[in-house]
């Protein structure tokens, strides 16, 4: 009896340490993207995508989260929506964050949960009083030596209270002043409607909402997303349609599943290259 009671607690234990590093043990993703259109001055520029936080806490004031931005000292920070969960409306994760952040040009889009929760103006206010843009259907330039790109900014189609995500997503995109001789990144939370972004020929998207399937099985990659059910076609990695290259980010936090499997929480890294 004494020997099973030890094998059940090893058991245990062992799976104690399984579920905590699949959700608290971020992974940091590099990936490359090259393209002849993008302007020699942002060969080697890096972008961190943050996504999907959901409210969860890396340690106390967020530490471990912000020792692992802090490690990577991108150019550029993209935040792709989903800071809160509309179920547990709390903003203190967030300006834990906030707090000690660095001082790194940061863009954000909103995602369904922030306009879902009904509080979304008081999430923009307090991110932007902290020195981040928000980009709700508006663009910007970024600019570099001699150079400049393009980033655009969908607000999630959820802020529409009647509709179809993609008519909404089109509605949206075609408000915006996209300038087509130049080289455009895009951040939206939703990455389901890839094809009507690559109708706008825009060069690189970042999207997350998927929390790369929640649970991914071997072979088979992520087990179920929103708005894409079961075996989704994009929950992680890079996606390419004509001249249009989609990053999909596993996010950081949960929402109705609690839990994430064979999924870390993830901090995507970009780095662009002249082709």
């Amino acid at each position: 009896m004494k020997k099973k009671l030890i094998k059940i607690l090893i058991f245990l234990l062992i799976l104690a340490a399984f579920v905590w590093t699949q959700n608290e043990w971020i992974q940091i993703t590099n990936l490359s993207y090259q393209s002849k259109e993008l302007p020699e001055a942002f060969d080697g520029f890096r972008i961190l995508q943050i996504s999907d936080l959901h409210n969860h806490q890396f340690g106390s004031n967020q530490e471990r989260l912000l020792k692992s931005i802090k490690a990577i000292s991108p150019d550029l920070i993209v935040v792709t929506g989903d800071l809160i969960d509309r179920r547990r409306y709390n903003l203190e994760p967030i300006q834990e964050l906030l707090a000690n952040f660095p001082d790194l040009p940061t863009y954000s889009v909103s995602g369904n949960h922030e306009i879902w929760s009904g509080n979304y103006p008081e999430v923009k206010a307090l991110i932007e009083t902290n020195g981040w843009h928000a980009l709700d259907n508006q663009s910007a330039i970024i600019s570099r030596d001699n150079d400049s790109i393009q980033i655009i900014g969908l607000m999630d189609p959820a802020s529409r209270d009647q509709g179809d995500i993609q008519a909404n997503v089109t509605q949206n995109l075609n408000a915006l002043s996209i300038q087509s001789d130049k080289f455009t990144i895009l951040l939206s939370h939703r990455p389901n409607p890839f094809e009507t972004y690559a109708n706008y020929s825009i060069d690189l998207v970042f999207s997350g909402h998927a929390h790369g399937g929640q649970f991914r099985l071997p072979f088979l990659g992520g087990f179920i997303a929103p708005d894409q059910g079961l075996f989704p076609e994009y929950t992680e990695g890079m996606h390419t349609l004509n001249q249009t290259t989609m990053v999909v980010s596993r996010g950081l936090g949960n929402s109705i599943i609690p839990l994430r499997v064979f999924n870390r929480p993830e901090l995507v890294v970009v780095t662009l290259q002249k082709k």
